[in-house]
């Protein structure tokens, strides 16, 4: 890269950063009202149900048997899908399992998400700003066991405060014991008690084009 191409790509960077900080979390921009609409089309309510093995991209019972005894989740294969469907990469089948995969994704996102395109985000007010203004933003918690399973959910655009942020966290949607097309992260990580009590819950985000 010469020298104009750094100067021009450090310009950019600081337009969108400084865009983005002073984004508000209660308005719902016309891209993230087209990514809400996309993310509740995906149908997350009636698909990737526990306790059935499925199909990671569509959601859907695929007639195999659960590896292990127990009512499997599938948030992570959840994000995995309704990411690819966006067009963006985030670890999925078959470079991992769908067992133990929210455990993976969350080391991914740290690891080498940046190379990917995903960026980290601080905190919840950003996270939520972020998919108002139409960015695919995930919350991601890595179980203390690593034979435990962790969590992942997609932030959906909506308009909130940053009290009922700071209190209730992001809306999201999500696979879970019981899934959900909007659930507060606070409610949806309720599972996991230090992810939220703990601080514990990471958020990543991916500029998206949604048509």
């Amino acid at each position: 890269m010469n020298t104009l191409s750094r100067l021009l790509a450090a310009a950019l960077a600081l337009t969108a950063s400084s865009s983005i900080a002073h984004a508000d979390p209660a308005a719902v921009s016309p891209n993230g009202q087209r990514l809400a609409a996309k993310l509740d089309s995906l149908g997350v309510e009636g698909k990737w149900i526990a306790g059935a093995h499925i199909n990671w991209e569509n959601g859907r019972p695929d007639g195999a048997p659960e590896s292990e005894a127990g009512r499997h989740t599938h948030c992570s294969a959840f994000v995995a899908s309704a990411a690819k469907s966006l067009g963006v990469y985030i670890l999925r089948p078959p470079q991992h399992e769908q067992a133990l995969l929210a455990n993976a994704q969350n080391e991914w996102l740290a690891q080498v998400g940046s190379a990917n395109g995903w960026r980290h985000v601080e905190g919840a007010v950003e996270a939520q700003s972020l998919a108002n203004e139409g960015y695919l933003v995930v919350a991601s918690y890595h179980n203390h066991f690593d034979d435990k399973p962790g969590h992942i959910a997609i932030v959906k655009p909506a308009a909130r405060s940053v009290d009922q942020l700071d209190s209730e966290g992001p809306l999201a949607i999500q696979a879970g014991t019981v899934n959900s097309a909007a659930i507060t992260v606070r409610a949806g990580f309720a599972g996991h008690p230090h992810a939220w009590d703990g601080d514990e819950i990471a958020y990543y985000a991916h500029a998206v084009a949604v048509r």
